[in-house]
């Protein structure tokens, strides 16, 4: 059973997820936050698989209560659900370690799909921004990086096999499991595996944190 923190300013929205999460047989609503130090509080004390986190809430915002909520070092996984589907709102609350970013006329079944991708440890981008948010991070990335040293000495991926490594280069161009799958000739279930020892062995919350490690360490290069 997936349990659900919903935080979001707007009662009627907080009603609706609630009405569609609770139709599912493997997950449950565990409370309601209507701003961000609520979500912040109540995540501490329920511990829930993943936060429905707004951006736009009074006091603190999503964003903030974002990386306070992930700096905790708890389990729960951060799903942002926004009306605003803007570049910076996305950069900045995967960059504050939420593990998605959805906006609110997606439809149902995306919303679902979306928790339960980043309960497991996946992670989700509105197909809209994918792109858009990988050429952002490429642009944050300090104007110095081609002086910094090859990834091969990087110490975050010592650790990682050959096949590893390829893998984590793909995740960073944006693959999903399924293409790796068939483009390296591949079981779904042997990249999921790979994947699941890139994410221990990286240190990476989620498959979006892997991603940045992989622009980080320069596996993957602005196009």
């Amino acid at each position: 059973m997936t349990t659900v923190l919903i935080a979001d300013d707007q009662p009627l929205q907080r009603f609706g997820s609630r009405m569609l999460l609770e139709s599912q047989d493997d997950m449950t609503v565990v409370g309601e936050a209507a701003n961000g130090s609520e979500a912040v509080r109540m995540a501490s004390e329920l511990h829930p698989d993943v936060v429905l986190m707004d951006i736009r809430m009074p006091g603190l915002d999503g964003i903030e209560a974002t990386r306070r909520i992930t700096a905790a070092g708890d389990r729960t996984r951060i799903l942002i659900v926004t009306t605003f589907d803007l570049d910076e709102y996305a950069y900045a609350g995967l960059r504050a370690g939420a593990s998605g970013f959805l906006v609110k006329d997606a439809q149902p079944e995306e919303l679902l799909a979306g928790i339960r991708a980043v309960a497991t440890g996946d992670a989700v981008v509105a197909p809209s921004l994918t792109r858009r948010l990988l050429d952002a991070y490429v642009h944050h990335l300090p104007t110095d990086a081609s002086s910094e040293a090859p990834p091969q000495g990087d110490p975050r991926l010592a650790s990682l096999t050959d096949r590893e490594r390829e893998i984590l280069t793909v995740i960073g161009q944006g693959w999903t499991n399924t293409e790796i799958a068939t483009r390296l000739h591949l079981a779904e279930s042997t990249v999921k595996t790979h994947v699941g020892r890139i994410l221990a062995k990286t240190g990476s919350r989620d498959r979006v944190q892997a991603v940045i490690l992989a622009y980080d360490t320069k596996l993957v290069q602005a196009s």
